[in-house]
């Protein structure tokens, strides 16, 4: 164990499976440990870095607004505050008109939750099976898997979940008590499962004819990532809700809650010390910029589908199955995952799990071709072996 891991190890309260290496460096798709070895990414610090480790964009926003002003409570008017909204909102699905401006995907659907049942008046919050959320309480109540729950019970009541893709079990479910519907348009942590644009547009319409919000959870598939700033663009829908984190400011801890107007909400009935800050602001608006310019929409559909084709071309009888959307990837083998993952990191390869047998790649959108090659050639080693 090196210096840097003993010294972390000592005081970390343990909460993570730590792999056995030190990142100190990123640059791109690319990241460097302790020792100089290179790995190509395909965590990208869960699904944030998706213009890039270390973008020069980023990097001359936060130096540029730290020598101007890092802190600004909402109780308060800030220049680049507002124009940050105004970016998230023009490029945000139609309706969507207010911000709410938080810390992490966790906090985002926390104050969706309370937003809806503060306009609905009512408690129930229906979810789908397989669907994760977040790890605070309210958060966690939402997020179906027992195996998050245990230890922490009694969960926020007020949740229903069913299953994902059936609109029938949901109609059935939802009741004269109900006040949002909360669903993934792509179910990450669950298995990378790709939600159907028909059962999509029947929950939006379903919701309309209920008077029930429409909240979708875009913490991991906003910007870029699946081929279109939003996942919920390519099916059309118009989310009461919107929550986002993640990738929103290039690696910074940002997230943020979208609104149509009917929302309606009092002075002080949520709020956020951190949220918003300048700081953040200044990266999210370079991080905006950076998607637009450079079309990672584009080059996500393109290189997803690239990478998935030239994976299925290698025939490995281990795969039992590929999902993705854009460059949001997951490979279902037919064992445990963990060793594979483990055995990758050795190749010069970082990948997440997404449940027990599920392969998750989540690279950075500017990936080049040559390394999405590296990758393949990594996966076929590994599985093949």
């Amino acid at each position: 164990m090196s210096t840097i891991q003993e010294l972390e190890h000592q005081h970390d309260l343990g909460l993570y499976p730590k792999r056995p290496i030190a990142l100190v460096r990123g640059e791109g798709a690319r990241v460097w440990d302790e020792l100089g070895r290179m790995y190509i990414d395909c965590v990208s610090g869960n699904g944030v870095a998706n213009i890039g480790h270390a973008h020069p964009a980023i990097v001359d926003a936060i130096h540029r607004q730290a020598q101007q002003l890092i802190t600004c409570p909402g109780i308060f008017y800030n220049d680049v505050r507002a124009a940050f909204m105004a970016k998230l909102v023009s490029i945000a699905p139609a309706g969507l008109n207010r911000v709410f401006l938080c810390n992490s995907g966790a906090e985002s659907v926390e104050a969706a939750i309370k937003f809806a049942r503060y306009t609905i008046g009512k408690p129930e919050i229906i979810c789908a099976h397989h669907g994760f959320h977040g790890r605070t309480l309210g958060a966690l109540s939402a997020t179906h898997n027992p195996a998050y729950h245990r230890g922490f019970e009694p969960l926020v009541p007020g949740f229903i979940h069913v299953p994902f893709n059936d609109i029938n079990a949901l109609r059935e479910r939802i009741s004269g008590q109900t006040a949002g519907v909360l669903l993934e348009i792509v179910q990450g942590e669950g298995g990378v499962h790709v939600g159907d644009g028909e059962y999509f547009r029947q929950v939006q319409q379903l919701c309309r004819e209920r008077g029930v919000l429409l909240i979708i959870d875009e913490v991991q598939t906003g910007f870029c990532r699946t081929g279109s700033m939003f996942a919920c663009q390519q099916y059309h829908l118009e989310p009461d809700i919107l929550c986002l984190a993640k990738a929103i400011a290039g690696g910074l801890p940002m997230g943020a809650v979208l609104c149509r107007d009917t929302i309606q909400l009092s002075p002080g009935a949520h709020g956020s010390t951190f949220g918003g800050n300048p700081l953040v602001c200044a990266a999210g608006l370079a991080a905006i910029e950076v998607m637009l310019g450079e079309d990672l929409a584009r080059q996500a559909r393109e290189k997803g589908d690239y990478l998935v084709t030239r994976l299925q071309e290698q025939n490995i009888r281990l795969v039992r199955d590929i999902r993705h959307l854009g460059l949001m990837v997951g490979i279902e083998l037919r064992k445990r995952v963990t060793p594979y993952i483990k055995a990758l990191m050795a190749e010069g390869v970082l990948a997440l799990p997404a449940g027990k047998t599920v392969l998750r790649l989540l690279p950075p959108l500017v990936i080049t071709y040559v390394d999405i090659d590296r990758v393949v050639e990594a996966l076929s080693n590994v599985l093949k072996n």
